[in-house]
C-alpha cells in the first residue's frame, strides 16, 4: 500500500476520533438553555434529568419530554432548587413511587407543575407526601377523580391549586389542611355541588364548566371570607348562590346557567300546592341540613362589596325586591340573553358607580325611569352605550 494512502487513512482516523472525544467530553446539559439559575431543557426527548448541570440551580423545566420517573438521585446535587416543571406528554404515572423519593430530597420546592402525567388519586397522594414547603401546585389535565382530606394533607404552605380538566366528582374535605391557600381552580370537571363551603381563606374560586347545581356557603360561621373573585358560569345552577353572609366579593360570574328568582312563590294564592321553601341535605360531618325560603332576600348573602354581576344566558324574569339595592357599588350588570319582561331604573335604584347595563335580548318591552333619576345615577354619555337597545321600546326617556 502506498505511504501517502496509508497516510491520508491516519490522518481521516484522527480527525473521528478528535470528533468523537470532542462529543463525549462535552457537558450534558447543552440541550438545556440556561438563563441565570434556569435551565430550560424542554422539548428535549428526555427520559432523565441531564446531569452537570449548575449546583446553584433554582428553576428546572423538563416539559414535553419522555420521562417515566425521577431517580431518586437526580436531584440530589441541587438544593437550591424551588421550581420544577415535568408537564405535557411526559409518563410519570409510570414510575410515580421513585419520583416521590426524588421530590423529597428538595427541601426548598415551592412549585411544582405536574400537569398532563395520567396522574390519578393514588398516585397524587404518593407524590405530594411531606411536600411541606410547596406553595403552588399544578396538577390540571390529569385524571383526579376523588379528592378527600388527606389528598393534600401535607401542604400547609399551598397558596395557589390548579385542577382544572381533569374529572373529579368529589372534593369533600379536600382542601381543610391548607390554610393559607388563596387560588383554587376546579374548571372543567364533574363537580355537582358545592355545599357546604367554608374555606375562608380563598380569595379566588373558578369553579366553572362543570355540573353543579347548587352552590351554598356555611351558614353559621361569623367570619368574614376573603373571597373577592367566584366564577360559576358554565354550570347547571337553579338558584342564585347562597354566598357567605360577610365577605369581600367583589366580582361574581353567574353566566350560562338556569338561574331564576322565586320570591313570586311567596304568594301561596297564585300556587297553592306548590311548597314555598327548599332543603338542603348535607351529607358530612361538618353541619347539618339547611332550609331556605325561596323568596327571603338574606339568601344572597353579603353581595355590598359586589362591582361586577354577571348573569348573562339565565331565566331571570326580574329582580328581587331590593336586590339591586345591596349592591351600592355595582360598576357591570351583565343581563343579556335573559327574560326580563320590564325594567324600572328609578324604583330599582340601581348603583351610581354603574356604567355597564346590558339587557339585549330579553322579553323587554319597556323601560320605566324618572329621566332625572336616570341623569343622575348613570355617567355621562355611557347609557346609550351600555343599555342596548335590541327589541326594546322606552316609554319614559
Amino acid at each position: 500500500m502506498p505511504v501517502h494512502r496509508i497516510h491520508h487513512i491516519l490522518l481521516c482516523l484522527l480527525h473521528m476520533w478528535t470528533t468523537l472525544t470532542s462529543v463525549s467530553s462535552h457537558p450534558q446539559h447543552s440541550i438545556c438553555q440556561l438563563i441565570q439559575r434556569t435551565a430550560v431543557c424542554n422539548n428535549g426527548n428526555l427520559s432523565f434529568v441531564p446531569a452537570r448541570l449548575p449546583k446553584d440551580l433554582e428553576e428546572l423545566q423538563l416539559n414535553h419530554n419522555n420521562i417515566q420517573t425521577l431517580q431518586n438521585s437526580s436531584l440530589l446535587n441541587y438544593p437550591s432548587l424551588n421550581t420544577l416543571s415535568i408537564a405535557s406528554k411526559n409518563k410519570l404515572h409510570l414510575g410515580y413511587e421513585e419520583t416521590s423519593h426524588a421530590l423529597k430530597t428538595l427541601p426548598r420546592l415551592r412549585a411544582l407543575d405536574l400537569s398532563e402525567n395520567e396522574l390519578n388519586d393514588e398516585m397524587i397522594a404518593t407524590l405530594l407526601q411531606n411536600l411541606t414547603s410547596l406553595e403552588y401546585l399544578n396538577l390540571s389535565g390529569n385524571v383526579l377523580g376523588r379528592l378527600d382530606e388527606t389528598s393534600f394533607s401535607d401542604l400547609h404552605q399551598l397558596k395557589e391549586l390548579d385542577l382544572q380538566r381533569n374529572i373529579m366528582y368529589e372534593i369533600a374535605g379536600a382542601f381543610d389542611s391548607n390554610p393559607k391557600l388563596q387560588r383554587l381552580n376546579l374548571a372543567f370537571n364533574y363537580l355537582l355541588c358545592l355545599t357546604d363551603f367554608h374555606t375562608t381563606q380563598l380569595v379566588v374560586l373558578n369553579a366553572s364548566h362543570n355540573f353543579i347545581e347548587w352552590f351554598s356557603s356555611r351558614q353559621d360561621l361569623n367570619d368574614t371570607f376573603l373571597l373577592e373573585t367566584l366564577d360559576l358560569s358554565d354550570n347547571r345552577l337553579f338558584f342564585f348562590p347562597f354566598l357567605p353572609n360577610h365577605s369581600h366579593l367583589r366580582n361574581l360570574y353567574l353566566s350560562h346557567n338556569n338561574i331564576r328568582f322565586y320570591e313570586h312563590l311567596a304568594d301561596n294564592s297564585t300556587l297553592p300546592n306548590s311548597t314555598t321553601t327548599v332543603e338542603f341535605y348535607n351529607m358530612n360531618k361538618y353541619s347539618g341540613n339547611v332550609t331556605a325560603q325561596l323568596w327571603d332576600e338574606s339568601i344572597h348573602g353579603d353581595i355590598a362589596s359586589l362591582e361586577i354581576l354577571d348573569l348573562r344566558g339565565n331565566q331571570v324574569q326580574y329582580f328581587p325586591h331590593g336586590f339591586i339595592q345591596k349592591m351600592p357599588v355595582l360598576s357591570r350588570l351583565q343581563m343579556c340573553t335573559n327574560c326580563l319582561e320590564t325594567l324600572n331604573l328609578t324604583s330599582e335604584q340601581f348603583s351610581g358607580s354603574l356604567y355597564e347595563l346590558d339587557v339585549s335580548n330579553n322579553r323587554l318591552n319597556q323601560i320605566a325611569a324618572d329621566v332625572v333619576i336616570v341623569l343622575l345615577t348613570f355617567k355621562p354619555k355611557m347609557l346609550p352605550m351600555s343599555i342596548k337597545k335590541k327589541c326594546l321600546k322606552p316609554t319614559s326617556y
